[in-house]
Order: structure tokens, then sequence, then C-alpha cells
């Protein structure tokens, strides 16, 4: 038996892990899905990816970034909270350090669900939504998790 003690345990929210049936059931609802950092530049890949959701799932998607360009033929718009109606999905294409700004905006439009794009990762966020009761997947792609 050991006597070392055991470490104290990592400071901060608990590490997400995504849910297989949450990751499925959003990829195969239609919704309407705010996709966050999305342009008309063919470098990024929000662009590809939205169209994706559009083309082979038939989400609807609402572009939104700080030029509110219309993009795939979508009006676009700045905020979140600048879209008429509801969003079900927010699909963020942003830098980890900025994400927890779009989560906290997802929550006070009464989106169901917040999805962080591959390599977008902040647990605190992430804890925020679950608490908030929305659905939290993070750090992978749609088009990744629809086997495509």
């Amino acid at each position: 038996m050991s006597t070392e003690p055991t470490p104290p345990a990592p400071a901060g929210p608990p590490r997400h892990t995504n849910d297989p049936a949450v990751v499925r059931r959003l990829l195969s609802t239609p919704g309407r899905w705010a996709v966050v950092g999305l342009s008309n530049n063919p470098r990024r890949a929000a662009l590809g990816v939205s169209r994706f959701l559009m083309d082979r799932l038939g989400m609807e998607i609402v572009p939104v970034s700080l030029k509110g360009d219309e993009v795939h033929g979508r009006a676009g718009y700045r905020k979140l909270a600048e879209i008429p109606g509801p969003v079900d999905v927010v699909d963020c294409f942003v830098n980890s350090t900025k994400v927890g700004a779009v989560v906290d905006q997802a929550i006070e439009i009464g989106a169901r669900a917040v999805w962080l794009q591959l390599g977008v990762v902040d647990e605190a966020a992430a804890a925020r939504a679950k608490a908030a009761g929305l659905d939290v997947v993070m750090n992978t792609c749609p088009v990744m998790e629809a086997g495509t």
C-alpha cells in the first residue's frame, strides 16, 4: 500500500467528452445552424463545411461574421442576437481564445447546441453551455463525424 499522497485534480472545469448520440442527433435532425466565422474566403474551412451542412445534411445555414456578409446566397449577420427567429446550433469557426464570448451569446439567444470546430477548445465555455442546458460538441468537424 502506497503512502504517496494522491495528486490534486487539475483546476478548472472537467474535461468535455463528446457524446456520440448527441453528435448523431445534431447531424441527422434538420435544423438551423448559425455558422460563426463564415465568410466567402475559399481558403477557410467554414465555407466548405457550411456547404456540406446545406447540401449533404439539409441544414439551413445562417452566416455570422464581423462584416455580416452574405454567403451561399444567405443573408449574413454580425451578431447572433441579430438573427431573426430561433437557432438550433451555433457552429463556431473562431479562435479558442474568442469562442467563450460566442458560447455566451449562444446561451443568451436560446440556441439548443454549440459545435466547436476541430481545434477549437474551451473547457470553461463548454461547461457554461452544458450548465445552461445546451448540447455541446467540441474539437471535431461535422464532415468528419458524418463519415464522409
